[in-house]
């Protein structure tokens, strides 16, 4: 954290951090000062025609109603149980059932609009979602909110399959991957401004991994549909490993050269124990450079549609610690730096809107979060732009996990490459709104 680095800096460097005011909000790596966003942004592409797909499917969310039904399913709870059962843990079942009916009646608008054009439909639930449902689709639209888009991204490999978000709860849900929330109510207007060439292509960039080494399962566990508990998490693994070797003959497989795996990531990737308390140990070599081995909460690497989501909360500075520091500048320095609120906001956006870069930059960005740096581990940079991250598994009890909804295994003497490729761009639409 900066707030930790100024103590260590010389004076000089403290100067240039308070003085060069708008451009005072940068990374620091050691005594030098780097900007932390120099996005290269490719523009989005004007589309040659307007775009009318034969086949689309329509992969929706499961509602919280939907959720709490499936849960208690075979409980042989009767609706008025599920009332009071949902009732004594402080949630409305009227609430809940009003929410379902929004998004269901959104979801309904939206075939109809689509089956009005002489569009063939297919209505599909998430835990219905598979690479069958892809091939048939000429486009995929998720009617949902953020996390149904990052569930249907991740399942599409091809660049040529278009995929849109459509936010079904704009009340509930922010939806920063889905239309503008107008285009919800007025689906028909999204669709004749689609056939008229009326939008833009925009090409967001996505990550690819590949597994080698030992103690690999490639088997993962689909976090969508269930909250698992801790112990519930590790066991769908230990189910999957004990599937591999029954397959296998084996109790882990081990792969020579790295594998990869059939599935992107739209958002980030998280390494780490599957206890938070529990330190995270692992090795680290960034663009091919010396390994660092280093113990932290964990590893993300994001894209710059991530930028946006965890990576930019693990990244963020609250203005009462852009005031500490600004204090300490002041003091060190004897320049009469400004405390008034209005400049302490302004220095906090700034460094805050540098954490976020283009959805079609090709660059990762990795942050590693709370190092533990003593005279065994080191964290020479807590985080930066990448071109390719490999991270080799010195833990017990760890996953990789996938934009929040895909667990793969990653303990001891797993290797995960982590980059990015051209050919694993998503086709995804811009609509002005």
């Amino acid at each position: 954290m900066v707030v930790c680095s100024v103590r260590r800096m010389t004076g000089r460097c403290v100067v240039n951090l308070v003085c060069f005011g708008n451009r005072a909000v940068t990374q620091m790596y050691g005594n030098s000062l780097r900007p932390i966003h120099t996005s290269v942004c490719n523009s989005s592409s004007q589309p040659k025609s307007g775009f009318k797909p034969e086949k689309v499917a329509v992969v929706t969310k499961t509602t919280r109603y939907e959720f709490e039904q499936q849960r208690y399913r075979y409980s042989g709870l009767s609706e008025e149980d599920l009332k009071q059962l949902l009732r004594m843990k402080g949630s409305s079942y009227s609430g809940l059932l009003e929410r379902h009916n929004i998004h269901t009646n959104n979801v309904e608008h939206i075939v109809k609009s689509l089956r009005k054009e002489g569009i063939e439909v297919r209505v599909v639930k998430r835990g219905e979602y598979d690479k069958e449902v892809v091939r048939w689709a000429d486009a995929i639209i998720s009617a949902g909110g953020d996390g149904t888009m990052l569930l249907v991204a991740s399942k599409v490999l091809s660049k040529d399959k278009p995929v849109v978000g459509v936010n079904t709860d704009p009340e509930r849900s922010e939806g920063h991957l889905c239309l503008p929330v107008r285009y919800t109510r007025a689906f028909p207007e999204a669709l004749e401004k689609l056939c008229r060439g009326e939008f833009r292509w925009l090409w967001r960039q996505r990550i690819r991994l590949h597994l080698e080494g030992t103690g690999i399962n490639p088997t993962p566990v689909d976090l969508h549909e269930a909250q698992l508990s801790l112990e519930q998490h590790s066991q769908a693994h230990r189910i999957t490993t004990m599937d591999s070797q029954r397959r296998t003959g084996t109790l882990y497989e081990s792969f020579s050269k790295p594998s990869l795996l059939p599935i992107r990531s739209l958002n980030e990737i998280f390494i780490g124990e599957s206890l938070s308390s529990r330190a995270s140990y692992y090795e680290i070599s960034v663009d091919d450079g010396p390994w660092e081995k280093q113990k932290s909460s964990g590893l993300s690497i994001c894209t710059g549609t991530g930028s946006k989501a965890w990576s930019y909360n693990i990244n963020k500075l609250a203005e009462q610690a852009v005031e500490q520091v600004l204090e300490i500048g002041r003091s060190q320095t004897g320049l009469d730096i400004p405390l008034n609120h209005e400049f302490i906001e302004k220095v906090t956006d700034e460094y805050n809107e540098s954490l976020v870069f283009s959805p079609e930059d090709r660059r990762l960005f990795f942050s590693v979060r709370e190092p533990i740096v003593n005279r065994v581990f080191s964290s020479s940079r807590q985080r930066g732009f990448a071109s390719k991250v490999c991270v080799r598994s010195r833990c017990w009890d760890a996953c990789m996990v996938v934009d929040g909804g895909t667990s793969f295994e990653f303990n001891d003497g797993a290797i995960a490459t982590i980059s990015m490729s051209e050919e694993d761009q998503l086709r995804t639409v811009v609509l002005e709104n």
